[in-house]
């Protein structure tokens, strides 16, 4: 819908903000164990979704639900860009892609170019989905890339899932004309996004077969340090290794390089970071996002270390970046942060900025959507 008027657009992203603000409240889906009959023409964020089931890995492999706008197991040659949004602490794919449906039509792409797909890793309270014989993972594992507990599959990492689902949409003998990735992900799913775009070993072939692969990680509770480093209180402006004795693990994994999970074991944090400036990522964060007592905001003494605030650890891991940086160094990051807005899904890749950075939508074209500045460092 290119022509669309502005009014339908800002319709369109009004029923995005409402499908993911009752995301909580939602409930499940009805259980589907084979993708549906048919893949809807133009998703509607009103429509519940049914969830498919995609085999995934080598060998016997294992199956793992997604919810998608095109039947995974349809003619999807004519498709020429794939988004993932990944869901946050709740597991509720469901809500993330229908609130991503309504946005991806306003954005006035042409659906049937476009494979939207919301992954949905299973956790141990989810028995009521009926993500029946699939890889199940603890509350928080799958944020990090911690292993799949039970289940077939039990033993791959989350991240490892992503590997896999990179793997499915671009391998051309099934989706030959699909140029562009994006992977973005929301509070815990921006958690997981901003870990696998670090850690991960296939970007840079991926990239290398003319693929454009990008990574957004919109308002994180933490992020992945490099070294033992951490800003120093109370401006953040500076960095220094932190005190062990106000917190003995702070740079285990999630947050440093130490016992660092085995999807990356045996990782550089240097060269880790050298390689992670190249690869194409698109940081947001809320300028309201300021709340050192948010119910679901990481307040294990690790994460504290970064900063008191989300908003707080994403300006000091600007920094950080640049603490690190060689001269002449470059960089492929980008870094935004959304005007008025605090941790909020819809708002935040509804924005200029975000949905620009997930969709490809013009900001000209998106007036109801929260502006957009560089980070106040």
């Amino acid at each position: 819908m290119p022509g669309a008027p502005r009014f339908a657009r800002f319709t369109l992203l009004m029923a995005a903000t409402a499908a993911l603000a009752a995301g909580c409240a939602s409930q499940p889906p009805a259980p589907s164990v084979s993708a549906p009959s048919a893949a809807p023409a133009a998703p509607s964020a009103a429509a519940k979704p049914q969830w498919q089931r995609v085999h995934l890995g080598s060998g016997a492999g294992y199956d793992f639900p997604v919810y998608a706008n095109h039947l995974l197991t349809a003619d999807l040659r004519g498709i020429r860009e794939v988004v993932f949004v990944q869901h946050g602490l709740q597991r509720n794919g469901d809500d993330y892609y229908a609130a991503g449906a309504a946005l991806l039509q306003a954005s006035g792409r042409k659906p049937e170019e476009v494979l939207l797909i919301a992954p949905n890793f299973p956790g141990t309270p989810d028995a009521a989905k009926h993500f029946d014989n699939m890889p199940v993972w603890t509350v928080q594992g799958w944020i990090g890339g911690e292993d799949a507990v039970s289940g077939p599959g039990a033993g791959v990492s989350s991240l490892q899932v992503l590997d896999d689902l990179l793997a499915f949409v671009t391998d051309k003998s099934r989706f030959p004309g699909v140029s562009k990735v994006t992977v973005a992900g929301h509070s815990g799913g921006a958690q997981i996004v901003h870990r696998y775009a670090v850690l991960n070993n296939v970007d840079e072939r991926v990239r290398a077969r003319g693929i454009d692969l990008r990574y957004v990680v919109a308002n994180p509770s933490s992020y992945l340090y490099f070294t033992p480093d951490r800003p120093v209180a109370p401006d953040l402006k500076r960095f220094a290794p932190y005190s062990t004795a106000a917190c003995a693990d702070y740079n285990k994994y999630r947050y440093g390089m130490q016992d660092i999970v085995a999807y990356a074991k045996g990782a550089d944090g240097m060269t880790l970071y050298q390689r992670y400036m190249q690869r194409q990522v698109t940081y947001m964060v809320g300028s309201e996002d300021n709340d050192p007592n948010h119910r679901v905001l990481d307040k294990a003494c690790g994460a504290e270390a970064e900063g008191p605030t989300r908003l707080q650890r994403g300006r000091a891991y600007q920094r950080y970046e640049q603490f690190l940086a060689k001269p002449g160094q470059t960089s492929r990051h980008r870094a935004f942060e959304v005007v008025g807005v605090g941790h909020d899904q819809a708002r935040m890749f509804g924005s200029q900025c975000g949905a620009q950075a997930v969709f490809g939508m013009d900001p000209a074209a998106n007036a109801a959507g929260a502006a957009c500045r560089a980070p106040q460092l």
